[in-house]
């Protein structure tokens, strides 16, 4: 079974940009790169597949159930960070994770305290998110996002306002939870050196089309790095 199936998934705003006839399928236990330049459509087609966003046409389906149809149980193990993290400003990192743990009944106060450490939070646990950085707000949002332990993880820019040392942390987070727990990712972005050091497989979007997918493994054995397959990439689908 497939973690991600999406066919003919299209969506036109009016001012004609958006996603046309993306067709993509991701396996368990991948790290996908979602990668594209700003304004490319990769929100818009993450919050199609995380049901936020309402599609002119196409299908998804998380591990066989369609978000569409079956919502609760295509979601059931799923964690996402769409866009940006948010928190509620008045309560401590530790009150936000405990609020959204209500939502997983097998999360208590120790995976709680285990997902701030992970996410380098745990110094941090009683202080109010009003006064976090955007990287500390960041990490809070990752840290809800694998409280229920979830088989797939869906992150829009998940390194956005991290420095080097966040982003050093947050590559080895996630590649930690896809070797130790099979977790599978699918991420955004536009940091193309850090796709390159996570990711096992990439699909660039440009002008909201899937342009091509291959595995980063076989991307630099052609091209010495990521940025130059990129480029070849966006040159040529941009002069079509």
């Amino acid at each position: 079974m497939k973690a991600i199936e999406i066919s003919e998934l299209t969506k036109t705003f009016k001012n004609g940009r958006g996603i046309s006839e993306l067709n993509l399928e991701v396996d368990q236990g991948d790290i996908f790169g979602f990668l594209g330049p700003n304004g490319a459509g990769k929100t818009t087609a993450m919050k199609m597949i995380t049901g936020l966003m309402k599609p002119d046409r196409g299908e998804v389906k998380i591990f066989g159930a369609s978000i569409f149809n079956d919502y609760v149980n295509a979601m059931k193990h799923v964690g996402c960070m769409i866009e940006t993290a948010e928190s509620f400003p008045y309560l401590t990192a530790n009150e936000n994770l405990k609020l959204f743990a209500r939502f997983y009944p097998q999360v208590d106060q120790k995976r709680i305290d285990e997902c701030l450490e992970i996410t380098g939070m745990l110094k941090y646990k009683n202080e109010k998110s009003q006064k976090f950085s955007l990287g500390m707000k960041q990490r809070l949002g990752i840290a809800a996002a694998i409280l229920s332990r979830p088989k797939l993880l869906i992150l829009d820019e998940p390194l956005n306002g991290l420095d080097v040392e966040g982003m050093l942390e947050m590559r080895k987070l996630i590649k930690q939870l896809s070797q130790d727990e099979g977790t599978t990712f699918f991420i955004s972005s536009h940091l193309i050196h850090d796709v390159e050091l996570t990711c096992t497989r990439i699909g660039i979007i440009y002008g909201g089309k899937l342009v091509n997918v291959e595995y980063t493994q076989n991307i630099l054995s052609y091209y010495s790095s990521l940025e130059n397959f990129f480029v070849s990439e966006v040159d040529r689908n941009g002069r079509v």
